[in-house]
């Protein structure tokens, strides 16, 4: 009997077994995969193009110390000085630059950068004279008397410049804004604003301009955006970013030379002052937009 109930036993469990087989089996569907959404970082390096618009608004006031004799013969030392606010001038301004940038977290936080331009800029400056005066000596004698013709001999234009600045900046992921500071240098025509003629003479030969380089600095700021599309990148370029800045760029020119300061109606001579150190000083904002293609 007990043989009978056990079989029993597992004949039912073998059935039960067979069945349960034959059920459709209950899985979980997998979980969708989601691709993890890259984090945009400023680092690497760049290169750009840029162009935009200059502009000055500094007046003029040059002093300039006269020996005896320097006019004319018996003529007492003094200063003349050329005061005036002609010094306006303004003018596009267009060219390229390259960099490199540090972001120090990706997605949001500082960042750190080197970056160098090369521009070309149409900044010429009036240098019309609004006035003019001559000191007296001691004992009441003019200084130049009414044989003499003022002009001045100063830096007149500036045709390009460069800066080499350090950039330090806070991103909000693809957002930057950022302040700048540093090395500028540029070049122009050293124009003395001589009259062609005084009287009858051709006063060309001491006239003559020239190219002259200045030094001094830049600083200023801006920010930048990394535009959401890569259907403008090239030569492999990871990201494209367009930006806008404005800087204030401050050259001086050091010369060393004699400055003509005027010349003598009656013989054409000029007047020269010399063994003086002579700073013009061409300083100027601009803005500009830029685009940047990251590497």
């Amino acid at each position: 009997m007990k043989k009978i109930l056990l079989s029993s036993v597992a004949l039912l469990g073998l059935s039960f077994a067979a069945q349960a087989a034959d059920l459709p089996r209950r899985t979980m569907a997998p979980a969708p995969f989601v691709a993890a959404v890259p984090v945009f970082t400023w680092t690497g390096f760049y290169v750009g193009v840029n162009a935009g618009y200059g502009f000055s608004d500094s007046g003029i006031d040059d002093r300039f110390r006269l020996g005896a004799n320097d006019v004319f013969p018996g003529s007492a030392p003094g200063v003349v000085a050329f005061r005036g606010n002609n010094g306006d001038a303004e003018g596009f301004l267009g060219g390229a630059q390259i960099g490199w940038n540090y972001q120090f977290t990706p997605g949001s936080g500082f960042v750190v950068g080197l970056e160098a331009d090369i521009q070309g800029i149409d900044l010429d400056r009036d240098n019309g004279i609004n006035d003019f005066d001559f000191s007296r000596s001691g004992d009441g004698t003019l200084l130049i008397g009414g044989n003499f013709v003022p002009v001045r001999n100063t830096a007149s234009s500036l045709d390009w410049f460069g800066t080499v600045r350090g950039r330090l900046g806070y991103a909000f992921d693809r957002f930057m804004i950022y302040g700048t500071g540093g090395f500028a240098y540029g070049g122009g025509d050293h124009n003395n604003g001589c009259p062609q003629f005084v009287g009858n003479f051709n006063t060309s030969r001491f006239c003559d301009g020239g190219d002259d380089t200045r030094w001094g600095y830049a600083v200023g700021g801006g920010f930048e955006w990394a535009l959401p599309t890569s259907a403008v990148n090239f030569f492999g370029s990871s990201a494209v970013t367009f930006g806008v800045e404005g800087l204030y760029v401050n050259l001086d020119d050091d010369r060393d030379n004699q400055d003509i300061v005027g010349f003598n109606r009656v013989t054409g001579d000029p007047v020269r002052v010399s063994g003086r150190n002579t700073i013009n000083e061409t300083e100027f904002g601009l803005v500009r937009a830029k685009i940047n293609w990251k590497f």
